[in-house]
Protein backbone atom coordinates (compact mmCIF):
# COMPACT_ATOMS: atom_id res chain seq x y z
CA UNK A 1 0.00 0.00 0.00
CA UNK A 2 1.35 3.40 -0.98
CA UNK A 3 1.40 5.86 1.92
CA UNK A 4 1.00 9.50 0.88
CA UNK A 5 0.41 12.69 2.87
CA UNK A 6 -1.70 15.82 2.79
CA UNK A 7 -1.35 19.11 4.62
CA UNK A 8 -2.74 22.62 4.60
CA UNK A 9 0.41 24.42 3.48
CA UNK A 10 0.26 28.10 4.42
CA UNK A 11 2.51 31.10 4.87
CA UNK A 12 3.04 29.88 8.46
CA UNK A 13 3.87 26.20 7.89
CA UNK A 14 6.76 24.12 6.66
CA UNK A 15 7.60 25.03 3.06
CA UNK A 16 6.63 22.93 0.03
CA UNK A 17 10.29 22.35 -0.87
CA UNK A 18 11.32 21.16 2.60
CA UNK A 19 8.27 18.92 2.95
CA UNK A 20 8.54 17.37 -0.52
CA UNK A 21 12.20 16.50 0.00
CA UNK A 22 11.46 14.95 3.37
CA UNK A 23 8.55 12.90 2.04
CA UNK A 24 10.57 11.47 -0.84
CA UNK A 25 13.64 10.75 1.29
CA UNK A 26 11.51 8.96 3.90
CA UNK A 27 9.72 6.79 1.34
CA UNK A 28 6.28 8.40 1.24
CA UNK A 29 4.43 7.95 -2.02
CA UNK A 30 2.84 11.33 -2.65
CA UNK A 31 1.91 14.83 -1.54
CA UNK A 32 -1.64 16.13 -1.95
CA UNK A 33 -2.70 19.72 -1.29
CA UNK A 34 -6.12 21.36 -0.78
CA UNK A 35 -7.24 24.73 -2.05
CA UNK A 36 -9.28 27.71 -0.96
CA UNK A 37 -8.80 30.97 -2.82
CA UNK A 38 -10.31 33.00 0.01
CA UNK A 39 -12.70 32.75 2.96
CA UNK A 40 -15.32 35.53 3.00
CA UNK A 41 -15.34 37.11 6.46
CA UNK A 42 -19.12 36.95 6.80
CA UNK A 43 -18.77 33.20 7.54
CA UNK A 44 -22.39 32.47 6.67
CA UNK A 45 -21.71 28.81 5.81
CA UNK A 46 -20.99 26.71 8.91
CA UNK A 47 -17.73 24.80 9.04
CA UNK A 48 -18.67 21.18 8.20
CA UNK A 49 -16.66 19.77 11.10
CA UNK A 50 -18.34 22.14 13.56
CA UNK A 51 -16.93 24.93 15.68
CA UNK A 52 -14.68 27.72 14.47
CA UNK A 53 -13.08 27.47 11.06
CA UNK A 54 -9.34 26.76 11.54
CA UNK A 55 -7.08 29.65 10.53
CA UNK A 56 -5.23 27.62 7.87
CA UNK A 57 -8.27 27.66 5.57
CA UNK A 58 -7.80 31.36 4.82
CA UNK A 59 -4.02 31.07 4.53
CA UNK A 60 -3.76 28.11 2.15
CA UNK A 61 -1.09 28.35 -0.54
CA UNK A 62 -2.08 27.96 -4.17
CA UNK A 63 -1.71 24.20 -4.67
CA UNK A 64 -0.44 24.35 -8.24
CA UNK A 65 2.34 26.79 -7.39
CA UNK A 66 3.29 24.79 -4.29
CA UNK A 67 3.22 21.48 -6.18
CA UNK A 68 5.35 23.03 -8.91
CA UNK A 69 8.01 23.73 -6.29
CA UNK A 70 7.67 20.18 -4.97
CA UNK A 71 8.03 18.77 -8.46
CA UNK A 72 11.29 20.64 -9.03
CA UNK A 73 13.02 19.06 -6.01
CA UNK A 74 11.75 15.46 -6.29
CA UNK A 75 11.96 12.61 -8.78
CA UNK A 76 9.45 9.98 -7.66
CA UNK A 77 6.97 11.67 -5.32
CA UNK A 78 3.42 11.72 -6.70
CA UNK A 79 1.80 15.16 -6.66
CA UNK A 80 -1.90 15.82 -6.34
CA UNK A 81 -4.69 18.13 -5.29
CA UNK A 82 -7.13 17.20 -2.60
CA UNK A 83 -9.20 18.78 -3.91
CA UNK A 84 -9.38 21.23 -6.77
CA UNK A 85 -12.69 23.13 -6.77
CA UNK A 86 -13.08 22.82 -10.52
CA UNK A 87 -16.27 24.86 -10.74
CA UNK A 88 -14.41 27.87 -9.29
CA UNK A 89 -11.80 27.90 -12.07
CA UNK A 90 -11.70 29.06 -15.65
CA UNK A 91 -11.49 25.62 -17.29
CA UNK A 92 -9.21 26.70 -20.15
CA UNK A 93 -6.66 28.13 -17.75
CA UNK A 94 -7.02 25.19 -15.36
CA UNK A 95 -6.48 22.70 -18.19
CA UNK A 96 -3.22 24.48 -19.02
CA UNK A 97 -2.06 24.47 -15.37
CA UNK A 98 -2.81 20.76 -14.99
CA UNK A 99 -1.12 19.78 -18.24
CA UNK A 100 1.92 21.92 -17.47
CA UNK A 101 2.39 20.45 -13.99
CA UNK A 102 1.90 16.92 -15.30
CA UNK A 103 4.43 17.56 -18.08
CA UNK A 104 7.07 19.14 -15.86
CA UNK A 105 6.72 16.42 -13.22
CA UNK A 106 7.02 13.58 -15.70
CA UNK A 107 3.41 12.45 -15.40
CA UNK A 108 3.27 12.44 -11.59
CA UNK A 109 0.13 14.57 -11.16
CA UNK A 110 -3.25 13.43 -9.78
CA UNK A 111 -6.25 15.75 -10.02
CA UNK A 112 -8.54 15.51 -7.03
CA UNK A 113 -11.92 17.00 -7.93
CA UNK A 114 -14.31 18.43 -5.36
CA UNK A 115 -17.44 20.56 -5.22
CA UNK A 116 -16.82 22.59 -2.07
CA UNK A 117 -18.80 23.45 1.03
CA UNK A 118 -18.37 27.24 1.35
CA UNK A 119 -21.26 28.89 -0.46
CA UNK A 120 -19.85 32.43 -0.17
CA UNK A 121 -16.50 31.44 -1.64
CA UNK A 122 -18.22 29.78 -4.60
CA UNK A 123 -20.55 32.75 -5.13
CA UNK A 124 -17.60 35.12 -5.42
CA UNK A 125 -16.39 32.94 -8.30
CA UNK A 126 -19.77 33.30 -10.00
CA UNK A 127 -20.84 29.77 -9.12
CA UNK A 128 -24.53 29.09 -8.51
CA UNK A 129 -24.58 26.62 -5.64
CA UNK A 130 -27.38 24.40 -6.93
CA UNK A 131 -25.65 23.78 -10.25
CA UNK A 132 -22.04 23.55 -9.08
CA UNK A 133 -21.84 19.79 -9.62
CA UNK A 134 -23.13 19.99 -13.17
CA UNK A 135 -20.81 22.92 -13.81
CA UNK A 136 -17.89 20.86 -12.52
CA UNK A 137 -18.86 17.90 -14.68
CA UNK A 138 -19.06 20.09 -17.76
CA UNK A 139 -15.73 21.75 -17.07
CA UNK A 140 -14.11 18.34 -16.83
CA UNK A 141 -15.48 17.59 -20.29
CA UNK A 142 -14.16 20.87 -21.64
CA UNK A 143 -10.69 20.20 -20.22
CA UNK A 144 -10.63 16.72 -21.72
CA UNK A 145 -11.44 18.27 -25.10
CA UNK A 146 -8.39 20.52 -24.75
CA UNK A 147 -6.22 17.54 -23.79
CA UNK A 148 -7.32 15.55 -26.86
CA UNK A 149 -4.64 14.65 -29.40
CA UNK A 150 -6.54 16.40 -32.19
CA UNK A 151 -8.09 19.89 -31.92
CA UNK A 152 -11.52 19.21 -30.43
CA UNK A 153 -14.36 21.67 -29.89
CA UNK A 154 -16.62 21.53 -26.84
CA UNK A 155 -20.05 23.06 -26.46
CA UNK A 156 -21.88 22.93 -23.15
CA UNK A 157 -24.60 24.59 -21.15
CA UNK A 158 -22.17 26.71 -19.14
CA UNK A 159 -19.32 27.28 -21.60
CA UNK A 160 -17.56 26.26 -24.76
CA UNK A 161 -14.18 26.19 -26.45
CA UNK A 162 -13.26 26.17 -30.12
CA UNK A 163 -11.16 23.37 -31.59
CA UNK A 164 -7.71 24.58 -30.59
CA UNK A 165 -4.01 23.88 -30.71
CA UNK A 166 -2.94 23.53 -27.10
CA UNK A 167 0.17 22.03 -25.57
CA UNK A 168 1.57 20.46 -23.48
CA UNK A 169 -0.72 17.49 -23.11
CA UNK A 170 -0.95 15.41 -19.93
CA UNK A 171 1.37 12.44 -20.31
CA UNK A 172 -1.34 9.77 -20.54
CA UNK A 173 -3.98 11.89 -22.24
CA UNK A 174 -5.29 13.03 -18.84
CA UNK A 175 -3.94 12.89 -15.31
CA UNK A 176 -5.31 10.38 -12.85
CA UNK A 177 -8.63 11.86 -11.67
CA UNK A 178 -10.17 11.13 -8.27
CA UNK A 179 -13.45 12.66 -7.07
CA UNK A 180 -13.69 13.61 -3.41
CA UNK A 181 -16.79 13.71 -1.28
CA UNK A 182 -19.28 11.70 0.73
CA UNK A 183 -20.74 8.48 -0.64
CA UNK A 184 -23.99 8.82 -2.54
CA UNK A 185 -25.65 8.36 -5.93
CA UNK A 186 -24.72 11.80 -7.27
CA UNK A 187 -21.06 11.46 -6.36
CA UNK A 188 -20.78 7.91 -7.66
CA UNK A 189 -22.39 9.00 -10.93
CA UNK A 190 -19.69 11.64 -11.36
CA UNK A 191 -16.95 9.11 -10.61
CA UNK A 192 -18.16 6.64 -13.22
CA UNK A 193 -18.52 9.32 -15.89
CA UNK A 194 -15.13 11.02 -15.87
CA UNK A 195 -12.86 9.80 -13.09
CA UNK A 196 -10.54 6.95 -12.19
CA UNK A 197 -11.86 6.58 -8.69
CA UNK A 198 -12.95 7.99 -5.37
CA UNK A 199 -11.16 10.03 -2.70
CA UNK A 200 -13.30 9.53 0.44
CA UNK A 201 -12.44 12.10 3.10
CA UNK A 202 -11.51 10.41 6.37
CA UNK A 203 -12.09 6.93 4.98
CA UNK A 204 -15.07 5.90 7.15
CA UNK A 205 -17.74 3.39 6.16
CA UNK A 206 -15.82 1.95 3.22
CA UNK A 207 -16.88 -1.64 3.86
CA UNK A 208 -20.44 -0.60 2.98
CA UNK A 209 -19.82 2.06 0.33
CA UNK A 210 -17.14 0.43 -1.84
CA UNK A 211 -19.41 -2.45 -2.96
CA UNK A 212 -22.09 0.07 -3.89
CA UNK A 213 -19.61 2.15 -5.89
CA UNK A 214 -18.24 -0.98 -7.54
CA UNK A 215 -21.75 -1.94 -8.65
CA UNK A 216 -22.41 1.50 -10.15
CA UNK A 217 -18.97 1.47 -11.77
CA UNK A 218 -19.48 -1.88 -13.46
CA UNK A 219 -23.05 -1.00 -14.48
CA UNK A 220 -21.59 1.99 -16.33
CA UNK A 221 -19.38 -0.36 -18.33
CA UNK A 222 -16.17 0.38 -16.46
CA UNK A 223 -13.65 -2.39 -15.75
CA UNK A 224 -13.71 -3.48 -12.11
CA UNK A 225 -9.91 -3.66 -11.94
CA UNK A 226 -9.59 0.01 -12.94
CA UNK A 227 -11.50 1.43 -9.97
CA UNK A 228 -9.27 3.20 -7.45
CA UNK A 229 -10.30 4.19 -3.93
CA UNK A 230 -7.87 6.45 -2.05
CA UNK A 231 -8.89 7.31 1.54
CA UNK A 232 -7.89 10.90 2.18
CA UNK A 233 -6.89 12.98 5.23
CA UNK A 234 -6.69 9.83 7.35
CA UNK A 235 -5.44 9.82 10.94
CA UNK A 236 -3.72 6.42 10.87
CA UNK A 237 -3.63 3.43 13.14
CA UNK A 238 -2.28 -0.05 12.38
CA UNK A 239 -5.80 -1.51 12.53
CA UNK A 240 -7.23 1.09 10.17
CA UNK A 241 -4.55 0.57 7.53
CA UNK A 242 -4.87 -3.22 7.83
CA UNK A 243 -8.60 -2.83 7.19
CA UNK A 244 -7.92 -0.76 4.08
CA UNK A 245 -5.51 -3.41 2.83
CA UNK A 246 -8.21 -6.07 3.28
CA UNK A 247 -10.52 -3.94 1.13
CA UNK A 248 -7.93 -3.96 -1.66
CA UNK A 249 -7.02 -0.29 -1.31
CA UNK A 250 -3.66 0.53 -2.88
CA UNK A 251 -3.04 4.03 -1.52
CA UNK A 252 -3.97 6.01 1.57
CA UNK A 253 -3.30 9.70 2.22
CA UNK A 254 -2.37 10.58 5.82
CA UNK A 255 -3.14 13.94 7.41
CA UNK A 256 -0.24 16.13 8.56
CA UNK A 257 -0.73 19.07 10.94
CA UNK A 258 -0.74 22.60 9.43
CA UNK A 259 2.35 23.45 11.43
CA UNK A 260 5.95 24.54 11.31
CA UNK A 261 8.86 22.36 10.31
CA UNK A 262 9.55 20.83 13.71
CA UNK A 263 6.04 19.58 14.39
CA UNK A 264 5.56 18.28 10.84
CA UNK A 265 8.84 16.36 10.91
CA UNK A 266 7.96 14.82 14.27
CA UNK A 267 4.65 13.69 12.80
CA UNK A 268 6.48 12.13 9.86
CA UNK A 269 8.69 10.33 12.36
CA UNK A 270 5.59 8.90 14.05
CA UNK A 271 4.18 7.80 10.67
CA UNK A 272 7.35 5.86 9.77
CA UNK A 273 5.81 2.70 11.29
CA UNK A 274 3.21 2.69 8.50
CA UNK A 275 5.64 2.79 5.59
Amino acid sequence: MRISATIFLTDETITPVRLARELEQRGFGGLYLPEHTHIPSSRDTPYPAGGELPREYARTLDPFVALGQASAVTQRLLLGTGVTLVAQHDPIGLAKQIATLDHLSGGRFTLGVGFGWNKEEAADHGVEWKTRRELGRERMGLMRALWSEQPTAFEGEFGSVRASEVYPKPQDGAPRILVGGAAGPKLFDHITQYADGWMPIGGRGLSESIPVLRGVWEAAGREAKDLQVVPYAVLPSPGKLAHYAELGIGEVVLQLPPAGEGQVLRTLDSYAQFL
